[in-house]
């Protein structure tokens, strides 16, 4: 007789181990389907983010800032190092060991909440007297049935028509995080979060850096303003060589690297040869072999799986969140999800505010923001004012070395509810926080400006900027 649980979700990303839990913490008895292995063949929970996503990108972007720091930044404290060198190996075992901490975290979570961890590949297998039956293809396969399902099976990176991805000399988010060596030149296709990220990543470790891109502008989900400025910042002070407005051509690799035909924004055919080649074209819904047609759910043109606002599919009992479903592929808006989807199955008011989900990419600066950008308001003619501020006006910005970036702040000009908030800083993703909790709770911007901020503090630009919208900043 196969086992029975209240819910089941497949998949163990963010969106499924925190739907898991959050579903056990109100009494439900849960499995979660997982069949992701490490190279060494363990298996482990985490999904792409733990894995290979999110958090080992963080640790080599700490690592090369810190190496960065060293070799150009702690002369100015007055701080003379000898001959600086790094340990590429040692920095890749680093990232795995947080990687292990953290999926033996959520091990531990699982353990603490009764959560039943299913090793395999999860495929609906229709409905059953209990509600669903899910085949689980692992070292032990079999059938356990549940009566509600929550599909959070993820995303996996784009690849490009006709170029293989071997992970060693072409590579996705998974190879670049692994390179055994810093490459002399690094070519990146894709100038979006992944992409700039581990970008940065090689740059700061001496790789000679080229994104091609092929829209014409650059970052152009971000507000214009951060965009500018963190043009200038990537390109002529950092030296990162982005080009936008291209079209890739034929993508060769030879014995020596690979090269990468293309042609330029004029038109003009151009090669770019490079030792290594990150491709980051963006994600795609894992919703390949999951048995959707047996429970009567199918994905849409672009994989994605339909859900009304609160992640119902059309099918009762069966929830879809996180990357496989509309929206930003953001880990924190599939946790989101996931905590709604286990409170509407226990009959509680779950919700999910969209329009306060907070972006990040983490480049340095960081560019972190909340809510619509000045140009979405000027499309949808709201009338709205702005507030800015910059971290050079900042005292404790300036004592830290880091004072490049802005905080910008539009709110409605009529009732000043805060409408977006963009950030650019090297600590952009703490601070985005402040924002995203006044418009959770439909904050004024006087309502933030008129709040006690620490002094020295980062968090005082935030105020500075809130205060700016009424032209009342005082310290610029």
């Amino acid at each position: 007789m196969s086992k029975h649980f209240d819910v089941a979700v497949i998949g163990a990303g963010p969106a499924g181990y925190v739907a898991a839990i959050r579903a056990a913490q109100l009494g439900f008895s849960v499995a979660c389907v997982e069949q992701w292995k490490t190279p060494k063949g363990d298996a482990a929970l985490g999904g792409t983010c733990l894995n290979v996503g999110c958090i080992p990108s963080k640790a080599l972007l700490e690592s090369s800032e810190n190496y960065e720091k060293v070799t150009e930044k702690f002369a100015d404290h007055g701080i003379t190092v000898g001959k600086v060198e790094f340990d590429v190996a040692k920095m890749i075992a680093r990232k795995e060991s947080v990687v292990t901490k953290n999926t033996k975290g959520i091990e531990f979570l699982f353990r603490k909440n009764k959560v039943t961890w299913l090793k395999g590949h999860g495929k609906l297998a229709g409905k059953s007297e209990g509600g669903y039956a899910i085949d689980v293809s692992g070292d032990a396969g079999e059938t356990v049935t549940a009566k509600h399902v929550i599909i959070a099976t993820g995303s996996k990176a784009r690849h490009l028509p006709d170029v293989p991805v071997d992970n060693k000399v072409i590579c996705d988010n998974e190879g670049a995080l692994s390179l055994s060596a810093v490459p002399k030149k690094l070519g990146v296709i894709g100038a979006g979060v992944i992409g700039l990220e581990l970008g940065s990543v090689w740059r700061r470790l001496g790789a000679d850096v080229t994104v091609l891109e092929a829209l014409p502008s650059f970052l152009a989900a971000c507000d214009e303003a951060v965009a500018k400025e963190a043009w200038k910042i990537f390109t002529k002070e950092q030296g990162l060589k982005i080009n936008l407005s291209v079209k890739i051509g034929d993508i060769v690799q030879a014995k020596n690297g690979v090269t990468v035909f293309y042609t330029d924004a004029e038109g003009k055919a151009q090669r770019l040869e490079c030792d290594k080649l990150i491709v980051s074209i963006g994600r795609i819904p894992n919703t390949d072999n999951l048995g959707l047609d047996s429970v009567g759910l199918k994905a849409d043109e672009r994989g994605f799986i339909p859900v009304d606002g609160h992640c119902r599919t059309s099918v009762a009992n069966i929830f879809a969140v996180g990357d496989v479903v509309r929206g930003p592929m953001l880990a924190h808006k599939g946790e989101e999800e996931g905590v709604m989807a286990a409170e509407l199955i226990a009959g509680q008011a779950g919700h999910v505010n969209y329009d306060t989900i907070p972006w990040v990419i983490y480049t340095s600066p960081e560019i972190a923001w909340v809510g619509k950008t000045e140009q979405q308001l000027k499309k949808d003619g709201v009338a709205y004012k702005v507030g800015s501020f910059p971290f050079s006006a900042n005292g404790r910005a300036l004592s830290q070395g880091e004072p490049q970036g802005f905080v910008k702040v539009l709110a409605d000009e009529r009732t000043d509810r805060i409408l977006g908030v963009h950030v650019l800083h090297a600590h952009a993703s703490e601070q985005i926080a402040e924002a995203v909790l006044a418009m959770e709770f439909m904050a004024a911007s006087e309502d933030v400006g008129r709040t006690c901020h620490a002094h020295p503090s980062l968090s005082e630009v935030m105020k500075e900027a809130m205060l700016g919208t009424d032209k009342r900043s005082i310290h610029i």
